[in-house]
């Protein structure tokens, strides 16, 4: 990022626009992270359509942090007395959020390496610093979690139980889904449901953020089996 934003300093009218900021380059970033905010407002208008309260629970998929800072950011002012629980989701090869949590002096950890996982849109190993100074603040838990979660959250999305609307979901949109399912049928995540609260009353708030922009993985994972666990 750095080395774009290097070359595009050398350019004549070069500009740099991409969502992670560091310092001297928050102003784009933080014009994309009110775009993403959008989203936010739009869910909180549903929810207040729909049953006239706001989700108990939020539960977002995070890279860079940026998309998830606006929505945590969102429902955070919107609702400063009784603000949702909020569940940040990472891919466990780029989680850059995760560490920066576990680490617990307030500072961000960075994720080197190839970050080879199905979740393309969330292999990203260094935190949003403006964003992370709201999640850190903010978020109940970090998860870090392995394709085969997102995987799962593909499935369940793809072929609902009957009633329920299908949503055709890639691998990063499905992440958190994936994580929910695993939360509330893997009785050894039972305390960590019950430290966030979740019950049969709970109002839980997903976004999925991609379609099959993979379209033959897409197949192979719901269709096929692929990154089971």
């Amino acid at each position: 990022m750095r080395k774009a934003a290097k070359a595009a300093s050398e350019t004549p009218g070069g500009v740099i626009v991409q969502d992670t900021a560091w310092e001297g380059y928050e102003e784009i970033p933080a014009w994309i992270m009110q775009g993403y905010g959008t989203m936010a407002l739009e869910a909180d208008r549903q929810f207040e359509e729909a049953a006239n309260e706001p989700p108990t629970h939020v539960f977002v998929q995070a890279g860079v942090g940026s998309l998830a800072g606006a929505v945590v950011g969102y429902f955070a002012n919107k609702y400063p007395h009784a603000a949702p629980t909020f569940v940040v989701v990472e891919s466990d090869q780029a989680d850059c959020l995760y560490k920066s949590a576990c680490a617990g002096d307030g500072g961000i950890r960075i994720v080197d390496g190839d970050m080879q996982t199905i979740m393309a849109g969330l292999a990203c190993g260094e935190p949003n610093t403006s964003s992370w100074q709201i999640l850190k603040d903010k978020v109940s838990v970090f998860v870090s979690v392995p394709d085969w979660v997102a995987a799962n959250g593909m499935r369940v999305l793809g072929a609902p139980i009957k009633g329920d609307p299908r949503v055709i979901s890639g691998e990063s949109g499905a992440a958190p889904a994936g994580f929910l399912y695993s939360l509330m049928t893997d009785e050894g995540l039972a305390p960590l449901r019950g430290k966030l609260g979740i019950n049969e009353k709970s109002r839980i708030l997903l976004f999925s953020t991609e379609g099959d922009t993979d379209p033959e993985n897409y197949r192979r994972v719901v269709w096929e089996g692929a990154n089971e666990k």
